[in-house]
């Protein structure tokens, strides 16, 4: 079977476990490789602060802190997500007030954000579904003008970039997922990118416990102790060993999936009758983490899947919208009628891309395509 995806090893993964374990047996938290890997985040991203933590869902759960949310708060988001984006804010006692996404970048419509805003209304959390940019200069304007904060869910747009910037480190916050499905991989892991002077300190604080413990270990004080709520966000450094690797060869990684995308690009042009292919705005860039169509409807997304997988070829539709979950209507509430959501959750397809896809794969996941385009 060609999977959807493979988890992959690019160069010194297992040398540096190995120095990891080596390095005084320091395998907790912030040990050597995680100290490795929030120095090259912070170079290639050009970002204030960056902190490990062992998932995006975690990272979330920091930013929602970091906002001081009471409950009763609204964050307004897209319903196209992953239950994490909503239940970060959620766990605060806030409430996700979804949006209807764009129809051509599937990211949350910024045309529609202020008729969301009220009194209650804390901060913006904008997703940049499969690596493509949010319309982030109308986003950031409309949360100076009513003192919002963003947070941008980056967890699938590690090395995609808006008009120059990297994505992560236009908002007030960035939240990463180095999950196996994702770009660069840990297995599980995530990283918060901190942009804004004023949440710097309290998230180191935050990420360890709700103690000031990162500051002893600086020397800045001569004993740690409890200062604010927190958790333990810290991922060990046996997962920041593995990451570091990956998180040295991003480029090559990334290079390597947009010649992978950009072929599927290019074979589904000639069905551009039957399917709607992924939409890239000018001054976008992105990282190719997925490459998807859209058919005309539910029935026939559900066909080409099943005859995928005859073909012994996993194919996957994605989201099922938040606000039509059962915790969704519980929790949340929906401005305008997600008209657009709705249709692209019936209708979206994924195909298989993962770094050790070859062209003897693609091939055969091409000519089984054509078969079936032919019975439409």
């Amino acid at each position: 079977m060609i999977r959807f995806n493979k988890p992959f090893l690019i160069e010194n993964e297992f040398k540096y476990i190995e120095d990891a374990i080596n390095n005084q047996g320091i395998l907790r938290g912030d040990g050597l490789y995680t100290k490795k890997c929030h120095a090259l985040l912070e170079q290639k991203l050009n970002a204030k602060k960056a902190l490990l933590t062992h998932s995006c869902t975690a990272a979330l759960e920091m930013a929602a802190i970091l906002l001081n949310l009471n409950p009763g708060d609204e964050v307004i988001m897209p319903s196209y997500t992953f239950v994490s984006t909503a239940n970060a804010f959620v766990l605060r006692g806030a409430v996700p007030v979804f949006v209807d996404i764009r129809p051509d970048t599937l990211n949350i419509d910024e045309n529609l954000i202020e008729q969301a805003i009220t009194p209650k209304t804390k901060a913006i959390c904008c997703v940049h579904y499969a690596g493509i940019p949010c319309e982030m200069d109308k986003i950031t304007d409309i949360a100076k003008r009513y003192n919002l904060k963003v947070i941008e869910d980056a967890a699938q747009a590690l090395g995609s970039f808006y008009k120059g910037k990297p994505l992560g480190t236009i908002g007030d916050m960035g939240c990463f997922s180095f999950h196996e499905t994702k770009n660069v991989i840990s297995g599980e892991g995530g990283a918060i990118i901190i942009n804004s002077d004023e949440f710097v300190e309290r998230a180191e604080i935050i990420r360890e416990k709700g103690t000031n413990r990162s500051k002893f270990f600086r020397g800045q004080v001569d004993k740690y102790t409890w200062v604010d709520i927190g958790s333990s966000y810290l991922p060990s450094d046996l997962i920041a060993a593995f990451l570091f690797s990956q998180l040295e060869n991003m480029d090559k990684i990334n290079n390597k999936r947009i010649d992978i995308w950009n072929k599927y690009n290019e074979f589904f042009k000639k069905y551009d009758e039957k399917i709607r292919r992924p939409i890239v705005p000018q001054d976008c860039k992105h990282n190719a983490h997925m490459y998807y169509v859209l058919f005309k409807d539910l029935e026939t997304r559900t066909e080409f899947i099943d005859f995928m997988k005859e073909h012994d070829i996993w194919t996957v539709f994605h989201y099922i919208p938040l606000h039509s979950s059962p915790a969704g209507k519980k929790y949340c509430k929906a401005i305008g009628s997600m008209e657009v959501t709705n249709r692209i959750s019936d209708t979206l397809v994924r195909l298989p891309l993962f770094y050790e896809l070859n062209d003897k794969n693609l091939n055969f996941i091409f000519e089984k395509i054509d078969d079936f385009m032919k019975t439409l």
